[in-house]
């Protein structure tokens, strides 16, 4: 059984992509099949996962533009035995390009459909922005959506924002969306302020909360210029240990 989540936060710079590429890794190297899905035209996850964003051939757009069977354009990483469906610069026109096109919101759905038996898990990173590509991510999402939260007061103010859209999706064209839950990142138990920010989103999402926290780490920020996750970048990091127990933490529950 194929499970897809769709990871969305429309503020920039909460560990989306960074959570996206690394819960892949790590549910990769417990044993999953996994595709990880870049449907942001900045291509982050692309460029974090070691693949040129300005030599790729095809992919998210294609998909969205529905030109052919996406499965030609997945590439398979037999390193960290991850699959991408990769991103480009291309895909910042899919939202005006798909316009006055019939079904535009469910583009992303369809064209995921001929892969959804090759994998146990799909994992969709959306870009920072609540338009048409999000959209498409959010009614993708068979098993919900996964919402990163950075441990930051401005963080908060964004959830209402992102609640909203997520209900307008469920009101308007798929009933089934849901939450599966927030991740907290960038957490600092240095500060109180951090510690406030956990307190109120549990408060908000009550038993939606993952109990794995992602601290700040250097480790973490350093790794996509190399083109790693942390799994393989710094293993021993405390961002890697994280990030190992929340894919644990995923798999236990989806298992449940």
């Amino acid at each position: 059984m194929t499970r897809i989540y769709t990871l969305v936060n429309q503020k920039g710079g909460v560990g989306k992509t960074t959570t996206t590429i690394n819960l892949g890794a790590y549910l990769a190297q417990h044993g999953q099949r996994v595709l990880v899905v870049d449907l942001d035209p900045q291509a982050n996850a692309t460029s974090c996962l070691g693949v040129d964003k300005l030599g790729v051939q095809g992919g998210t757009y294609e998909a969205l533009l529905g030109e052919t069977n996406i499965t030609s354009y997945v590439l398979f990483n037999e390193r960290l035995n991850l699959s991408l469906l990769p991103s480009s610069p291309a895909l910042a026109g899919a939202e005006v390009e798909l316009v006055d096109e019939l079904a535009r919101e469910v583009r992303l759905r369809k064209a995921l459909e001929p892969l959804a038996n090759k994998y146990d898990y799909v994992l969709i990173d959306c870009p920072p922005s609540l338009g048409l590509l999000t959209v498409n991510g959010l009614i993708a999402a068979l098993d919900g959506v996964i919402v990163p939260v950075q441990c930051e007061y401005l963080a908060l103010e964004g959830l209402g924002q992102l609640t909203q859209t997520i209900e307008r999706v469920r009101s308007l064209l798929f009933p089934e969306l849901r939450v599966r839950g927030v991740v907290l990142t960038m957490f600092d138990s240095r500060t109180n302020l951090a510690n406030d920010v956990v307190a109120e989103v549990n408060k908000h999402f009550p038993k939606q909360v993952f109990k794995s926290v992602i601290p700040r780490s250097i480790r973490l920020a350093e790794a996509p210029s190399y083109g790693l996750p942390i799994s393989v970048y710094a293993p021993a990091s405390i961002g890697a240990q994280a990030y190992d127990a929340f894919a644990k933490e995923l798999l236990k529950s989806d298992k449940a």
